[in-house]
């Protein structure tokens, strides 16, 4: 059964410390059955996101063996009628993988319950950035390690920045950063949120997210 959780954050400034704006979020999580939602919900995330594009040739596709090797009778040899037959070299593969598009359904009401379920369980690693876009006018990626170290974020740590549009300067800023990914709010997702040991989020995200996945 859902149950509605209500949490609160004051935004942080560019010198890290806290400011008067506040922000909540309503979050309907499960309590008890959540954790199978959220794997399932990754699940469908890491199943969409295969190609299926492997493919192998069978018998009848693979180029030439139209003629008989040799006579069906009195060569003393095993009967044959086509060298691309699989037990040949050169052959058509038995049973091997065919192009094909794998899915898993998931409801729209699911996907954004097992979301906020993730959501509020990390609800102590989130924290949200004022002025972030304005702080990167310009691609440096030595400018968002400084606004790391302003607002005590470990580089070595998987981070997770959730910004309501992704402009030029701040992809570029962050793209050479192994550990950070850059993600905008409708994109949104539970792999990404699972793997993130610290949330950053923007003004404009909250706002996205609450539109967007929030009742």
């Amino acid at each position: 059964m859902a149950v509605q959780k209500i949490i609160e954050y004051n935004s942080l400034d560019s010198n890290g410390q806290i400011s008067s704006d506040k922000y909540d979020f309503k979050l309907n999580i499960l309590e008890n059955s959540g954790n199978y939602l959220i794997h399932r919900d990754i699940l469908r995330h890491q199943i969409s996101q295969k190609q299926g594009t492997v493919s192998t040739k069978t018998r009848s596709e693979v180029r030439g063996g139209g003629k008989k090797p040799w006579q069906q009778k009195g060569t003393g040899r095993a009967r044959a009628g086509s060298s691309r037959s699989p037990l040949w070299r050169g052959g058509g593969v038995i049973f091997g993988p065919k192009p094909k598009t794998t899915n898993l359904k998931l409801n729209k009401k699911e996907r954004n319950l097992a979301l906020q379920t993730l959501f509020y369980n990390k609800r102590n690693n989130i924290s949200i950035i004022g002025e972030l876009e304005s702080l990167i006018t310009e691609p440096k990626t030595k400018a968002f390690c400084d606004i790391c170290k302003n607002y005590n974020l470990n580089l070595d740590q998987k981070i997770l920045l959730v910004v309501s549009k992704k402009t030029t300067p701040l992809k570029l800023s962050t793209q050479n950063l192994k550990n950070v990914e850059l993600i905008s709010a409708s994109n949104l997702n539970t792999l990404s949120l699972l793997k993130a040991k610290q949330i950053l989020l923007t003004p404009s995200a909250v706002n996205d997210i609450k539109e967007i996945y929030c009742d």
